[in-house]
């Protein structure tokens, strides 16, 4: 369920921010509804929550297959929620510059819009890298990768839905590493193409483990797991 969960805040929270991030400037200096953004700030929260949750409560699990890959999964985890609490604060920042625009940098007091907009700007840049570094690319290693080979292995998961993390996880990288060249618009579609795999393993494991549960596996029973 904590899987779901993440779908359920994050897709419905990067829309809800569109209006800071398509234009941050023209945030600033309109007259939008700033709850719109605190809402979607509130499920980009509980998105980090259900984020480190699920790491936690698959570690006491996946530890009896690899101990040290288990922790490198609880660990990016960790990782993709900084990238993300990072983003959300940036976002609030623009909501906060709006409410007082005069606390921008500026040159003089005539400046302070200016200054607000250009510091607007910087603070959605922010938001997008954040987007890119996590979601975007340390996801590939710990839900694709990582968390793919794990459930491959101790076959708790049915082994052809696995693959799809271990084939998602690799082109979310790549896909990543072609943005930051600029080989690759970020959100275009190639990159959307690329987190198709992903996307459908993240969501299939989410549906199968709160419908069906782990399948039977050696490292259900602690006894067994330890020989």
């Amino acid at each position: 369920m904590l899987f779901l969960i993440t779908f359920a805040t994050s897709i419905p929270a990067l829309w809800l921010f569109q209006p800071v991030l398509d234009d941050p400037a023209g945030y600033i200096a309109g007259a939008s509804s700033d709850n719109r953004i605190f809402l979607g700030a509130l499920l980009e929260a509980l998105l980090i929550v259900a984020n480190v949750a699920s790491g936690v409560v698959l570690f006491p699990i996946l530890r009896r297959q690899s101990e040290t890959l288990s922790l490198g999964y609880v660990t990016a985890r960790l990782v993709e929620s900084t990238f993300i609490a990072i983003g959300l604060v940036s976002v609030l920042a623009v909501v906060s510059l709006r409410q007082d625009p005069a606390s921008a940098p500026s040159v003089g007091q005539g400046a302070a819009g200016a200054g607000a907009g250009a510091a607007g700007v910087a603070l959605a840049a922010i938001k997008d890298w954040t987007f890119l570094l996590g979601p975007g690319f340390i996801v590939g290693f710990g839900n694709g990768l990582i968390l793919g080979y794990l459930m491959y292995r101790s076959g708790l998961v049915p082994r052809r839905m696995a693959v799809l993390g271990l084939v998602g996880g690799p082109l979310i990288i790549l896909s990543g590493i072609a943005v930051l060249f600029d080989l690759f618009q970020q959100g275009g579609t190639a990159q959307a193409i690329a987190t198709i795999p992903e996307f459908l393993w993240e969501l299939f494991l989410g549906i199968y483990l709160t419908v069906k549960g782990f399948k039977p596996s050696r490292i259900l029973d602690p006894v067994s797991s330890r020989a």
